[in-house]
């Protein structure tokens, strides 16, 4: 399965992944989903938000144990991210198969559609309006870069826009949802387990930072005549780093839009985009505060307007307790195996659905701690220990 999967969207100069919602690359993942779900004789379906399912057992029985993930990426990504929790699922299902297992409940893996929000700068699409947590009207707004539409692109691949919307019936058959993802950092690594369970998923959320001055002639315009917005961004972008740090937070300006973007043009707008994420919301409201703070008093210094705009907000998710407790006293049985629970500031389709229903994730050991990078990585030995706790978790949920 990693195989075969291992070249869709791979970009031959960078060696990332192009896997963005709605484009040939991921309609070529999603066939190779409806591949894997149909040679094992699965129940294969499509839900309103483009979801895929693939079913073992009565889909409409109740009680479900669900797991899967998501197979997008963010612009020239990892090979991780994502497709390492699907390929595991099917594989951990292989499994159950291979031991034989009476399974009391229904199993399903699905594909989360749009989880990286790389097109349509909002994340975990598919599982939010499964949710509810995202509109029908708000997702027909959603544009990409090139002014195409949510609706347009998906109705461009094939796929009806119009049913968009919460999936409340579909929530009620799940019992319980488990994700399995690559680490994304290296706590693992330095526990040397390869293995971990998620405790929380830190609060995040992105800010759209819109610096807009005056257009002007870069050779003739004395600097003290300039109303130029690229400086407030960039003094912004350093009190970020600073008010992060003094926090024990993360913030990153990681995207930039410059109009007119000509080598020799003052700029008119420097629009930057804020990622910013910390171990609680007070923590996090202070450091997004700061920051806003500095770029107002840095932009008021140079003559330059700013507005500031909460693009998207995740408030802090901790997993459902009895279901993480689960987790732990099935990998845990009959060894003295204690594996760590950790906290993360990736956010997942398993936190956005942690409101309708209980989730929980597995982490599997990251040793180069980088992700959202082609350096991201997964030992193979990591990863079968991944499917085997994965399965023994599935089995412990769904069995007889």
């Amino acid at each position: 399965m990693w195989r075969e999967l291992h070249p869709i969207g791979r970009h031959p100069d960078s060696h990332g992944y192009r896997r963005s919602a709605w484009t040939g690359a991921d309609l070529d993942c999603r066939a190779w989903f409806e591949e894997q779900a149909r040679t094992r004789g699965l129940a294969y379906e499509v839900d309103r938000n483009g979801n895929q399912w693939a079913w073992l057992g009565d889909p409409t029985a109740g009680d479900a144990v669900v797991t899967g993930s998501h197979l997008d990426s963010v612009p020239d990504g990892g090979a991780f991210d994502g497709p390492l929790g699907v390929v595991s699922s099917f594989a951990a299902l292989d499994e159950l198969r291979a031991r034989g297992t009476d399974l009391a409940k229904p199993l399903a893996v699905v594909n989360f559609g749009d989880e990286e929000g790389a097109r349509f700068g909002l994340a975990c699409v598919g599982s939010r309006l499964t949710a509810g947590a995202l509109s029908t009207e708000d997702a027909h707004r959603l544009t990409d870069a090139d002014g195409t539409s949510l609706p347009r692109a998906m109705e461009a691949a094939g796929y009806d826009p119009d049913a968009l919307g919460a999936d409340p019936e579909r929530l009620a058959r799940i019992g319980a949802f488990v994700e399995l993802h690559v680490e994304q950092g290296r706590a693992l690594d330095l526990t040397g387990d390869p293995v971990g369970i998620a405790s929380a998923i830190w609060p995040h959320g992105r800010w759209r930072f819109d610096f807009r001055g005056e257009a002007n002639h870069a050779g003739t315009t004395r600097l003290t005549d300039r109303r130029d917005p690229m400086l407030p961004y960039a003094e912004t972008v350093l009190a970020a780093r600073r008010e992060a740090g003094h926090a024990g937070a993360v913030a990153t300006f990681g995207k930039i839009a410059v109009e007119p973007n000509g080598v020799n043009a003052v700029p008119s707008l420097v629009r930057g985009w804020l990622d910013s994420r910390a171990r609680d919301q007070a923590v996090l409201d202070t450091v997004v505060g700061g920051i806003e703070k500095a770029a107002r008093a840095h932009a008021d210094a140079h003559g330059v307007g700013l507005d500031v705009v909460r693009e998207s907000f995740t408030p802090v998710v901790e997993f459902d307790h009895g279901l993480r407790d689960e987790l732990a006293r099935i990998l845990g049985k009959d060894t003295d195996i204690s594996v760590p629970v950790l906290g993360t500031g990736a956010g997942h389709d398993a936190g956005i659905l942690s409101g309708r229903i209980p989730t929980a994730m597995l982490f599997v050991r990251n040793p180069t701690g980088v992700s959202h990078s082609p350096a991201e990585f997964a030992a193979e030995d990591d990863c079968v220990a991944g499917v085997l706790a994965l399965a023994d978790v599935l089995e412990g949920l769904a069995r007889r």
